[in-house]
């Protein structure tokens, strides 16, 4: 495991993890409570944006490392809850 984090959906969750560039990497996101959240990944093509419906539904994302990444999951409007989040390398 690389990073980990359990967040309220209207804090959202904001990392800067420590990659190695290049290397491949998995993201598992968990929101339970109500509406939905979103993985967003800067700069964009480190890896997809996904919608996380937050009914306690795993979510999977691989991406590739980069020095400068930033990984945000955001609440979308009216949405609440706790996010659960883990980066492991693959």
């Amino acid at each position: 495991m690389v990073e980990s984090g359990a967040e309220r959906v209207s804090d959202g969750v904001h990392t800067q993890p420590d990659l190695a560039d290049g290397a491949p990497y998995r993201l598992t996101v968990v929101c339970a409570g109500h509406g939905a959240a979103e993985i967003a990944f800067t700069p964009h093509d480190a890896g997809s944006t996904k919608s996380v419906p937050c009914d306690g539904s795993v979510v999977f994302e691989r991406f590739t490392g980069q020095n400068s990444m930033r990984l945000d999951v955001q609440g979308k409007p009216s949405a609440t809850g706790m996010i659960t989040w883990r980066i492991n390398r693959v």
